[in-house]
Parts: C-alpha cells; sequence; structure tokens
C-alpha cells in the first residue's frame, strides 16, 4: 500500500484530527524573498527523474576504526551530534544520494546534502521521509516528502509547491568538517557504511573533488545551471557560513571569522554572537549577546561546540556552509560579515 495510503488509512481508524504537520515538525516563519509558488516557476530538471538519485532509508554503520580504512584524514564528512549519539555521513557516499533519513535518539531526522550548491543540512522528519524530486532551484537539491507531496528546496527549508507551502522544516545543526577533525572530537562516532543497498563507486566523486579541490568545487568555476539572483563579491563557489532568522539572512566570511575568533552582529530585532570553532573549522551563532562576552580564548570546545558559563542558557541559531553563489541566489539581501566595507 502506498505510503500517503497508509497514512490516511491510520487516520481513519484513530477517528481524530490528526494532520500531516504531526508527522513532520514545522514552523510558519521562513525567510523567503520571494512568494514560494516563485520558487517553483524557477526550478527546473537537474536530469535525474524523481527519486533516480536514491535516499538512503535504511542506513548501515562502521566503527570509527573501520571508516579509517575508506576515509582519508582530509575527506568531507557531514557530522551531526545528537541525544549523546556522533554520526559521520561521508559526503562521497551522499553525492550520490544527498538525503539520508535516519532515527537518532528515537527522533526521525533527514540529513541532506547538495553537491551542487556545497550545503549541509538536517531535518527533523517524524514519521515522513524525504526523497530526492529531481528538481532544482538556485542550482540546490528540491527534496519532496513522501507523506504530502510536498516540495522543499533544501537551502530555504521552505515548502514551494504541495499541501505545506509557506510552512518551514525545523532543523537540526550538522557539521561540515573533515573527517580528521570529526573524529578527534567525536572518536566514539558511528559513520555511515558504504553498504546502501545501491551499486555505487564511492571512491569517485562524480563532480570533481574535495580532496584535493579539483573540478566543479573548485572556488572559481563554474555552475552548472542558471539562478535567480548573482552578485560577484567572492568566487562563486567560495564557502560561507550563513545563518537566516525570519527577518534576515547574514553571511560571515570564514577567513575573516577565524581571525576575529568571534563576532557580533547587530540584527534588526536582536543580536547575534557567532564564535569560530578552531577544532571543526566552523561556526557557532548565539542569541542574545552576552553582557559579559567572553573572549575566545576563555571558550572550550566540547561535542556540542563552544562552552562556557556566560552561553548558558542562549538560543542556539542553525548555521551552515554554503557556496557563495547559492547563498546570494537565495538571499539577495542578505548582510555580509566580512571585515571590510
Amino acid at each position: 500500500m502506498h505510503l500517503i495510503s497508509r497514512f490516511a488509512l491510520a487516520v481513519a481508524l484513530a477517528g481524530s484530527a490528526t494532520t500531516y504537520a504531526e508527522t513532520m515538525p514545522l514552523h510558519d516563519k521562513p525567510l523567503l524573498t520571494h512568494a514560494p509558488e516563485r520558487y517553483w516557476e524557477e526550478s527546473l530538471s537537474g536530469g535525474p527523474p524523481k527519486d533516480g538519485i536514491p535516499s538512503i532509508d535504511a542506513p548501515d554503520w562502521w566503527t570509527a576504526e573501520r571508516a579509517d580504512t575508506f576515509l582519508s584524514p582530509h575527506d568531507r564528512v557531514i557530522g551531526v551530534f545528537r541525544n549523546g549519539e556522533a554520526r559521520a555521513y561521508p559526503q562521497r557516499i551522499l553525492v550520490w544520494h544527498e538525503i539520508v533519513n535516519d532515527t537518532i535518539g528515537g527522533n526521525g531526522v533527514s540529513i541532506t546534502y547538495c553537491p551542487l550548491t556545497g550545503t549541509a543540512l538536517g531535518f527533523l522528519r517524524g514519521d515522513n521521509t524525504l526523497g530526492v524530486s529531481g528538481r532544482l532551484v538556485n542550482s540546490n537539491l528540491i527534496m519532496y516528502d513522501r507523506d504530502t507531496d510536498s516540495y522543499w528546496p533544501q537551502v530555504l527549508a521552505a515548502a514551494v509547491r504541495g499541501p505545506h507551502t509557506g510552512q518551514a522544516l525545523e532543523e537540526i545543526r550538522v557539521v561540515w568538517t573533515t573527517w580528521e577533525r570529526w573524529r578527534e572530537r567525536h572518536p566514539r562516532t558511528r559513520v555511515l557504511s558504504d553498504e546502501t543497498g545501491f551499486i555505487r563507486n564511492y571512491r569517485r566523486d562524480p563532480y570533481g573533488s574535495y580532496n584535493p579541490l579539483e573540478g566543479y568545487y573548485v572556488p572559481d568555476s563554474g555552475r552548472f545551471f542558471p539562478v535567480m539572483h548573482e552578485n560577484g563579491r567572492y568566487p562563486p563557489k567560495q564557502e560561507i557560513f550563513g545563518f537566516r532568522t525570519a527577518r534576515e539572512a547574514v553571511a560571515v566570511d570564514r577567513d575573516h571569522l577565524r581571525d576575529q575568533g568571534l563576532l557580533i552582529h547587530q540584527g534588526p530585532e536582536q543580536d547575534y554572537l557567532i564564535i569560530h570553532d578552531p577544532g571543526l573549522d566552523t561556526a557557532w551563532v548565539f542569541s542574545p549577546v552576552p553582557e559579559q562576552t567572553p573572549s575566545h580564548d576563555e571558550l572550550r570546545f566540547g561535542p556540542q561546540g563552544p562552552e562556557h558559563p556566560e552561553l548558558e542558557g542562549l538560543e542556539p541559531v542553525n548555521g551552515f556552509e554554503a557556496m557563495w553563489f547559492a547563498w546570494y541566489a537565495f538571499y539577495p539581501d542578505t548582510v555580509v560579515l566580512s571585515g571590510v566595507p
């Protein structure tokens, strides 16, 4: 029986007013530059049909020691630490699948990766699962959910077609880093194995290479697909760290953050503290800014990022690395924190 039919049957048997939203956590405050439908109008086929790039729905795992025989220290991984569990998803595997529907600590999550935009994001999925639609907007993966057939550009994390149009997925933090860095922070991590149920050459990346940097991933190389907005401030595929709220998008120059250690951004409604994590070479964002902001030297970095008494009780704000062209294509009004006017 089709998944949506099973869901409808379960609702009927329960005799309740259960809604789709109860199977997948959502909120109503995405940051959108255009009406949701406009993104769908601008979308186009990426080549493979719907589910032509198959999601991994039954992940298999290696120990860190076993993963050492597959991964080189500087290979990219997508790391997740949640409910006391650490997991790593190798980029060389996700480049062939783009979505892993996983369960961590009893919570359904989808770990997603778009090679064309260099973006890795995680979402709470409830009992739902996400799949690869085969369509792109701004070169970015458009996902679909298998309960409602709503369509979600990964970077927007908001539905642009289907019953959930205008609603947004609940995100979880994932870390785009190297195997060496993730293993040092999380020595007991589990690692997605190449036993995926599909026949793919997981030692070859069809787009190029991150280790060493080659092909499509070279910062000043060209795109394959058109985008809605363009800006030449940085090379198209230079990585920035971005975060967004319902009011604004902020792009952080990674070299500037590395130099400063921490930055404060004064937003339209509240201020944000942005901290560089030298161990994982990523950023963490908190709000509001504490009255006594610790220096970077006073911080220690544990499994869930920076630690200091002044950070306790602050609200974490999700962020992720992205290629500059993709961030700007979705958020042309972005604030840029670079130290250069």
